[in-house]
């Protein structure tokens, strides 16, 4: 089923500025927050609607591809996969647009918004462990740059431990309520000082915040509940990358420690030097050749391009060194695939570098012509031009 639209989610126009993008959010989340709507599925899956919308609109790459492209310009850089989205994973992105400890709400409503299922200023939300991100370098032809391209790669990365489930518990043992925080993730300390009594808050030392402890370790992973292995990803690149550009894949990284939530694969393009094309932006550059008499007489031409070989046309009387260009026949934008570079074909004549006595008497005749004899008052207006902008 297809999504809503972000814009029409959050209730704002396209122009919408920050600011108004973060006031629709926090109107929503209030709104439709799990604490004040215990056990309504529906203003639920709004509440996970609306945080989904802001990830994507509040972060500017993002919010130009979607306006693109729609959701299928995020790809696998998108939003939380609607439904599928952790409540844990929405208090820990969007907790400071509200203020408080963990992302409470403050001056919201009071109440907090680390805790969900039964409303309470003192619930605390517990520690999620985040994996690390991961980083890889990527080769890219010109082709695969043009059109966009599915990859599958093999990474050596964390994985889940399938022996505990990725819990770090034992196999059937399962974990404890953290005695010292009683599931909490954090202590409260209260001392007596000369202005009445202050209380400090802080994460608990017993489970590092996560609320819960192991009693009974798993062998394989050794209470982690991630182990070193190879997965195979599958990532869609869009069209138009450059070399050194940097792509972000959420959720594609190392996995978190104890069910936590995987870090993001970060992957490095390096562009494939090509055998026949330079690159110059969203523009390819290629260098062909034609004859003596070709040059003279003019002639039709074919060429490749990435998508196919074109045909044009050159004119009588070709100076060596003609650029001809053919528009939409370079490289898309990344920012906007209905816009396309051009291709820039140099034509050269080619002048071989020896010759046989036959050819040399032909060139001797020629020479006899006045037709073949330079013409110092004709002058490449292009080449000055060209000459200008050099010395300027």
């Amino acid at each position: 089923m297809a999504k809503r639209d972000y814009y029409e989610v959050l209730g704002v126009s396209k122009n919408a500025s920050e600011d108004e993008l973060k006031k629709a959010y926090r109107k929503l989340a209030l709104k439709y927050h799990p604490d004040r709507n215990p056990g309504d599925k529906e203003a639920e899956e709004k509440f996970k609607e609306a945080a989904e919308a802001y990830s994507v609109l509040s972060d500017k790459d993002k919010r130009a591809r979607y306006d693109q492209f729609g959701e299928a310009g995020l790809g696998d850089n998108g939003g939380f996969g609607g439904a599928g989205m952790n409540m844990d994973d929405i208090f820990s992105m969007f907790g400071d647009l509200f203020g408080g400890h963990g992302g409470g709400f403050g001056g919201f409503g009071g109440f907090d918004f680390g805790g969900f299922g039964g409303s309470s200023r003192s619930s605390q939300r517990r520690r999620v462990n985040k994996g690390s991100n991961l980083r890889i370098r990527l080769k890219m032809t010109l082709e695969d740059i043009a059109n966009g391209v599915e990859k599958k790669i093999k990474v050596n990365k964390y994985i889940p431990c399938k022996d505990c489930g990725g819990s770090g518990a034992r196999q059937g043992s399962g974990m404890d309520t953290c005695p010292q925080c009683h599931g909490s993730g954090v202590v409260i300390q209260t001392q007596r000082t000369i202005l009445g009594q202050m209380q400090t808050q802080s994460v608990c030392p017993t489970c590092a915040g996560e609320g819960k402890i192991i009693k009974d370790k798993c062998p394989n992973c050794h209470g982690d509940g991630i182990v070193k292995g190879e997965e195979i990803i599958s990532i869609n690149i869009p069209a138009g990358v450059q070399d050194g550009m940097q792509l972000s894949f959420s959720g594609k990284g190392n996995a978190g420690a104890r069910n936590g939530v995987a870090g993001d694969l970060i992957v490095s393009i390096e562009e494939v030097k090509h055998d026949q094309f330079e690159r110059n932006g969203n523009d390819l550059c290629l260098q062909t050749y034609i004859t003596f008499p070709q040059a003279v007489e003019g002639t039709t031409i074919e060429v490749p391009t990435l998508s196919g070989k074109v045909k044009f046309k050159i004119e009588q009387g070709m100076p060596s060194g003609k650029i001809y260009r053919l528009r939409g026949k370079g490289l898309p934008d990344f920012n906007n695939p209905y816009s396309k570079g051009d291709l820039l074909v140099r034509v050269d004549v080619w002048v071989p570098k020896n010759t046989t006595k036959q050819e040399r008497e032909v060139l001797d005749k020629l020479e006899t012509f006045d037709n073949f004899k330079p013409n110092p008052t004709q002058k490449d207006k292009s080449f000055f031009d060209k000459m200008k902008d050099i010395f300027s």
